[in-house]
């Protein structure tokens, strides 16, 4: 391999997810080929984070592309520091150092001169002689000093094995010193640890460590994570043949070399095994014998199978289903004198049925479309626990649904995060031990509990407090692992009301009348000029697109006088020419396009700048900001790294390391609207989305609009997802543990 060395001028591209970069080198000594006019020569190649300034050592090969000449290919880089007071300058002012930019950098070189770099490693409080920094910020600047540090020793070696710059700074801030020993030790630590890291970065890095593919910590991480891809998939449990042959595809090793390596994990308790029936048809399926009037219920035995959970999948479920039991066994608040007589006499028979359910029964459920009056008769019902002085709560499980709730209400409702207290230090503040002291909670959008959050809920009631949930069963299931509201309904144990009248209709309005079209399985009816249900036609997903762009950045704003922000466009895939990833790169060129003073960053794959319309892709108690919130780029600061999301007027604070956690919006999957609605929806609906076209799916997303749906795409694919009826069958007990 040739060699070549210099200093680096810029860096024209760098990808922080596979390390690729595009540098201009002033390279040292003479006949070097490949100078363009101010003599930098282009370097390409797999790097680590390089800052300007840095002195390299590199080896590789000169290389002449069509388009851009003579480049030179590294294959090795060695990094060294600046030796000259430019170079030193340009090193601290280039964003390597969080606090530090060219105005400060030039500050404190003209202060210490050549020792600078020294003086920062070895003495950094005398940081503080530089006017204008303080103790507090020399502080700041040391302790970040020390983490770039670490953090390039950690890519020294994680670089060579196709580790990239985001993943080592995630592994240093989780382990600091004890970084490499475990990188070394056990790779597959980091994909238990790190949020973001999957087993298959681990298993490459592992194998690259030289690790046997039948090594037993190989074997028991790939099963842990093949079961984790199906809770992932909304699954509480997997059958324990399926999960082997699952890992057995997925590590390229035998099924019979599996087994000894899940009864290690059972040992250890790392998941939990249990024998439950084969199949989710037989859950309400128990055998029965006459023994004279009194009917013995028995375990199926013969219908049993082994099933793999992972332990907090395996303990919320049992939790659920035991302290339900427990609800549904204590006095009802009507045996306790507490009465519906003042119940406004507009309600229907069915929606006054609903209240005195609910008050008749410690467990019940409220369910109907859109329109069919659900809030009306939880008013009716709070009206009812405030003549009798009773306390309630209102809760959902989002914070766009738990604000929709109060509005319809006028009264206050939470997350049921923050009604049970949750911090991430301590938990939550409400459990079995410190229960919610109130008579009645309502649980709004019910169909969005999972399994790991109902169990969380459920420990804080205390028997004797009456529970309702109310949802739309025809939904979507909740994006975490269980099928809550389905089960409890499918057990038989819990009254039901079901209202099916429409109430809310306006005239010439087509979005709920379609809602209950679309589950009665007939085709929507679609708006001619004027409405609100359209279609526009297209045949295939770039066509769809291309229409997506249109009426969201023009037609919609133009002819209904809605803003760009008031539209959200949900897709059911995230790949393709009409997917989530597609339309958001469309849409944000669109929409917020890239301006000279506008700042902007490359973060983990995706450029963000101020003014970006970004969801919250996981919850995080810290900032009170949770998976599926909607806010905007407000502000950025490219020197200290940080930026702003103002999250309905609220503004968040975010690392540049914690930004993983942020998705662009302008188009977000129709999973992750759920719990929420927006004045106007805009949803392709094209063939090539098939593996996704179900009934519920198309039903959720409509009902996502307030004012006006719009659906781009073919009346073909529309009739596939109307007569996709089968809900995606998930693994889950919860059914058959009520009935017994």
């Amino acid at each position: 391999m040739e060699k070549l060395a210099g200093s680096v001028e810029r860096v024209t591209y760098y990808n922080s997810e596979n390390g690729y970069s595009v540098l201009r080198l002033r390279p040292t000594g003479r006949n070097v080929p490949g100078r363009n006019r101010e003599g930098l020569v282009t370097i390409v190649g797999n790097l680590p984070q390089l800052s300007p300034g840095e002195n390299l050592k590199l080896r590789g090969e000169w290389t002449k592309h069509a388009k851009h000449g003579l480049q030179f290919q590294v294959e090795h880089c060695q990094q060294t520091t600046p030796a000259t007071l430019t170079g030193i300058q340009r090193y601290l002012g280039s964003g390597l150092i969080k606090g530090i930019g060219p105005k400060l950098a030039e500050a404190i070189v003209d202060h210490f001169g050549k020792e600078t770099l020294e003086i920062i490693a070895e003495h950094p409080e005398r940081l503080s002689e530089v006017e204008k920094i303080g103790a507090k910020r020399t502080r700041q600047m040391a302790q970040a000093w020390e983490e770039q540090k670490h953090i390039k020793e950690i890519m020294l070696f994680l670089h060579s094995h196709g580790v990239s710059t985001n993943l080592a700074t995630k592994i240093y801030k989780t382990y600091q010193d004890e970084s490499l020993q475990i990188v070394q030790e056990n790779p597959y630590q980091l994909a238990r640890d790190i949020y973001g890291v999957g087993f298959k970065t681990a298993d490459q890095l592992a194998q690259d460590l030289g690790l046997e593919a039948d090594h037993p910590s190989r074997l028991e991480a790939g099963l842990v994570y093949a079961l984790n891809e199906q809770v992932n998939d909304g699954h509480v449990y997997f059958p324990e043949d399926e999960l082997i042959e699952k890992a057995s595809q997925l590590l390229d090793m035998s099924e019979e070399d599996l087994k000894p390596a899940l009864e290690r994990l059972l040992a250890d308790e790392q998941v939990i095994g249990d024998l439950l029936p084969m199949s989710p048809l037989l859950t309400n399926r128990p055998t029965q014998e006459e023994n004279g009037s009194q009917t013995v219920r028995e375990s199926p035995a013969a219908y049993r199978s082994p099933a793999v959970y992972l332990p907090p999948f395996y303990y919320s479920e049992i939790g659920v289903s035991r302290r339900l039991k427990s609800l549904l066994d204590a006095k009802p608040l009507a045996q306790q004198g507490v009465t519906s007589p003042g119940l406004d006499p507009t309600l229907s028979a069915k929606q006054r049925e609903a209240v005195e359910t609910a008050l008749s029964n410690p467990v019940s459920i409220l369910t109907g479309g859109p329109g069919t009056g659900k809030t009306t008769a939880v008013r009716a019902l709070i009206s009812a626990l405030e003549e009798a002085g009773k306390k309630y709560a209102l809760a959902s499980p989002t914070g766009r649904a738990a604000k929709r709730l109060s509005q319809a209400t006028d009264r206050p409702a939470s997350t049921i995060h923050r009604l049970l207290g949750y911090s991430p230090l301590k938990g939550f503040a409400h459990d079995h031990k410190n229960p919610l002291l109130i008579d009645f909670l309502v649980v709004d959008e019910a169909s969005m509990l999972d399994i790991i959050l109902g169990n969380h809920l459920l420990k804080a009631l205390q028997p004797g407090t009456h529970l309702l949930l109310v949802g739309d069963v025809d939904q979507l299931p909740s994006v975490g692992a269980g099928d809550v509201l389905r089960d409890v309904i499918a057990s038989g144990r819990v009254p039901i009301t079901r209202l099916t009248t429409i109430f809310r209709q306006e005239r010439d309005s087509h979005i709920i009348s379609n809602a209950h079209r679309l589950n009665k399985g007939q085709m929507p009816f679609f708006s001619k000029g004027s409405g609100d249900f359209f279609l526009f036609p297209a045949q295939d997903a770039e066509k769809a697109g291309d229409w997506v762009e249109d009426v969201t950045c023009e037609r919609i704003p133009q002819k209904f006088g809605l803003h760009p922000r008031e539209i959200q466009v949900l897709s059911p895939m995230y790949r393709g020419a009409a997917g989530v990833n597609a339309l958001n790169a469309r849409l944000q060129a669109k929409l917020n396009p890239p301006r000279p003073k506008k700042p902007e960053t490359s973060l983990y794959g995706q450029i963000f700048r101020v003014g970006d319309k970004v969801m919250q892709i996981k919850n995080d108690y810290d900032k009170h900001v949770y998976n599926g919130d909607i806010g905007y780029i407000a502000s950025m600061d490219t020197v200290g790294k940080t930026l702003v999301v103002d999250f309905e007027g609220r503004g968040v604070q975010y690392e540049w390391i914690e930004c993983e956690q942020l998705v662009h919006a302008y188009a977000v999957s129709v999973h992750k609207g759920q719990g929420s609605e927006f004045p106007a929806v805009v949803i392709p609906v094209i063939t090539q989305h098939y593996i996704m076209l179900q009934r519920n799916l198309l039903y959720t997303a409509i009902t996502r609009a307030k004012k006006l749906c719009v659906l781009v795409g073919n009346k073909k694919a529309i009739a596939i997802a109307v007569h996709n009826n089968q809900v995606a069958e998930r693994y889950t007990a919860l059914n058959w543990r009520l009935t017994f």
